[in-house]
């Protein structure tokens, strides 16, 4: 599958184990978790993570030592998305999709979507996405185990793109190459990646597929914290853009990159769908997963994205317009993209 496919197929393969003990019409929302109020982020965050049963290999391990990193490091406060966003569970109460969200000083949002399902299958959407005051790229952690397989996408996605914006890339990833050749090496290149989305990755973006193995299961965890720790230390060098034009611009890529993700990268929109119905799915991506879409700016995706307009006016479903996409890494050793080059 294309990259650009990866994460909404992740749900579809998630599905396939929920829809064998459930249909789409004995699924229902329950209640919020009660989670405690907004007035005490440690003890909030305590609870969160008591929700959390950690596994020899639980995502949610990644998730409580995101927490408790970034706690370290900043003022985290509970989002006021909590409120209608925290959990959403099928009716055999064997699937269930968790969500927690808070935000910080430097931090607009940091939030994450995980699914644990009863035969051992794991789905984590975790992001972190910066206030646009700064520059600094959103930290993305796709990941997906059913069985023995796992499909992983990390990276932290640049604000402006990269092959064009030369003094964004050797500002964030110059000092980065290192890590990103060690992890390349450790998890190879996972196959097809659009031309379109490519400009939403950065040189040391990890897309890998692998069969699981404790050595295996241990670099990607290491990977995780490797990657998380990297980008927690450029937010503590950030320092705030006072230029208005400048804070706008990156405003307007933020907004680019959550249109463009909750349209072409849509994580599992028919799932959701399924699982908790159509208005409350749409509900989960655009106000949740990608907020910021509403308030960020007022531009449409075909505003953006004009190539994919069709006669009628309507957005054109297929992934890829330009139809090239890459089978190896389109960046050198040295993060030099490659990519008219290789296929």
């Amino acid at each position: 599958q294309p990259q650009s496919k990866c994460f909404a197929f992740f749900l579809e393969k998630a599905l396939q184990g929920c829809s064998m003990r459930c249909s789409s019409s004995s699924l229902t929302l329950f209640s919020p978790l009660k989670l405690p109020s907004l007035s005490n982020i440690n003890s909030s965050s305590r609870n969160v993570r008591r929700l959390m049963e950690v596994s020899t290999f639980s995502y949610r391990k990644f998730i409580h030592f995101a927490l408790d990193e970034t706690e370290s490091r900043t003022h985290l406060v509970p989002s006021p998305l909590r409120e209608n966003f925290s959990s959403l569970m099928a009716v055999d109460g064997k699937t269930e999709l968790q969500m927690i969200s808070f935000q910080a000083p430097k931090i607009r949002l940091l939030r994450s979507l995980s699914i644990e399902g009863s035969d051992g299958m794991q789905v984590l959407d975790f992001a972190v996405f910066p206030e646009p005051e700064f520059d600094l790229p959103i930290f993305c952690a796709n990941l997906f185990t059913a069985g023995n397989t796992n499909i992983v996408v990390l990276d932290l996605n640049p604000l402006h793109d990269v092959t064009i914006h030369r003094d964004y890339k050797e500002k964030y990833y110059k000092s980065l190459i290192p890590l990103g050749l060690k992890y390349a090496e450790l998890l190879p290149w996972g196959g097809k990646l659009t031309s379109e989305s490519l400009k939403f990755f950065s040189p040391i973006v990890i897309w890998t597929k692998f069969l699981s193995s404790q050595k295996k299961d241990n670099v990607l965890y290491s990977a995780l914290v490797d990657y998380y720790k990297a980008w927690l230390e450029l937010m503590d060098e950030a320092m705030e853009e006072t230029d208005a034009s400048q804070i706008s611009c990156n405003r307007e890529g933020h907004h680019k990159y959550l249109t463009w993700r909750a349209e072409k990268v849509d994580p599992g929109h028919r799932v959701l769908s399924r699982l908790v119905g159509e208005t409350r799915a749409k509900d989960v991506v655009r106000k949740f997963l990608f907020s910021g879409i509403d308030e960020l700016g007022s531009k449409t995706f075909l505003d953006y994205f004009p190539e994919y307009e069709c006669e009628d006016g309507s957005v054109n479903e297929k992934r890829s317009i330009i139809g090239k996409s890459f089978e190896k890494r389109p960046w050198d050793s040295r993060g030099e993209f490659i990519g008219n080059n290789v296929r």
